[in-house]
């Protein structure tokens, strides 16, 4: 399934949602497009030009990488007058947790991850936006690091980082949709390759969040 482009033209009357997110998102983004199509106008960071999924995963422009890099991202973007969603939708935590094999060294420590989810919210807020929050999906340690050389990533540590998030997001009253308990329960069997999930499993996930959504909207948690 190829590049996903916004939805420009249609139902230009609904809430605007935007996702930045990482190579999860991107894999499941074409279905929660389709699934949202009614309740939100929908796009997310993404490449000027039509790219394959397989190039969007390594497109800066479509990547959302880590939590440093998604702050650095919405501040720019929100220096753009035109850029003002209703709703921002985001998730980073698998490159945060990144570590080197050679020395364990993690990419972004605890406490600026935890700084810079708080710098999103009140970045969002500021632009009068709603955010919430979707967390990290598992790791299968010997699966990932048997495939994956260039680093390591470990199950404990989403989980301690989907905890930080959990506990500011929530102390903040914004919502977190826990992608990583629906994912977990669908069992370990649908990864493609070292992380990323099956066609299926994508397609689940997006129902989750568009569920998730539709739900939040109906009680007016959500514009």
């Amino acid at each position: 399934m190829g590049f996903v482009a916004p939805l420009c033209g249609v139902a230009q009357n609904l809430p605007k949602l935007f996702l930045v997110g990482d190579s999860i998102s991107i894999y499941y983004t074409p279905f929660l497009q389709s699934d949202v199509a009614n309740i939100y106008s929908f796009s997310r960071k993404t490449s000027p030009k039509p790219e394959s999924i397989a190039q969007q995963l390594s497109d800066p422009e479509v990547q959302g990488g880590n939590s440093r890099m998604v702050l650095e991202y919405l501040q720019k973007r929100y220096e753009q007058e035109d850029f003002r969603p209703d709703v921002v939708l985001i998730n980073c935590g698998l490159h945060d947790i990144k570590r080197i094999p050679q020395t364990n060294a993690i990419a972004i420590d605890p406490s600026e991850y935890r700084s810079n989810l708080e710098k999103m919210i009140a970045l969002v807020r500021k632009h009068h936006g709603k955010i919430v929050w979707i967390n990290s999906t598992p790791v299968d340690d010997a699966r990932h690091n048997s495939l994956s050389k260039e680093f390591y990533r470990y199950d404990r540590d989403v989980i301690q980082y989907n905890e930080i998030a959990r506990q500011i997001f929530s102390s903040a009253g914004a919502p977190v949709i826990d992608l990583y308990t629906f994912t977990k329960q669908l069992g370990a069997g649908h990864y493609i390759d070292h992380i990323h999930w099956d066609e299926g499993t994508r397609s689940q996930q997006a129902a989750f969040i568009a569920g998730f959504l539709s739900a939040s909207r109906s009680s007016h948690v959500l514009p």
